[in-house]
């Protein structure tokens, strides 16, 4: 299971021209889940990205988790970070899980996100969406479990 952050002064996401989400400073938290993944994974990679230290605290050093620098996240389901890119000129989806299991990860990812205390804001499993961002530093991380 893979989480790609991006440390964000606001963030929002939009479907059929519609706003679905905004958020302010905080993460940008892109999901995607491959075969094997499973609840598990998806607590264990939220437990870690409510962790990760990627905000300057007062002396400029990246030493704050999302809560501690007073953030909010927004996740946005991507099952492209799923691919597989090693060969060839165009990704094969064949290592993604199918919809309806990765609906139910992304759900999981969520609620222990909750559970840390921490603000969500959601896109749309399934939907084309349109994401904007300012991404601050740029900051850009990749987290992996499983």
């Amino acid at each position: 299971m893979k989480a790609l952050l991006q440390r964000v002064d606001r963030a929002a996401v939009h479907v059929e021209a519609q706003e679905v989400a905004r958020i302010g400073r905080g993460l940008l938290i892109f999901l995607g889940c491959s075969r094997g993944d499973g609840v598990e994974e998806a607590v264990r990679l939220a437990d870690r990205v409510a962790r990760y230290r990627v905000f300057p605290d007062e002396e400029g050093k990246t030493n704050l988790n999302v809560s501690q620098a007073h953030g909010a996240a927004l996740v946005v389901p991507q099952f492209t970070l799923a691919a597989d890119t090693r060969k060839g000129n165009r990704p094969s989806f064949s290592t993604a899980l199918a919809p309806e299991q990765a609906t139910e990860l992304v759900r999981a990812f969520i609620a222990r996100l909750r559970e840390q205390g921490l603000v969500v804001a959601e896109g749309v499993f399934g939907a084309e969406m349109l994401v904007e961002l300012t991404n601050h530093g740029p900051a850009t991380y990749l987290l992996e479990v499983g």
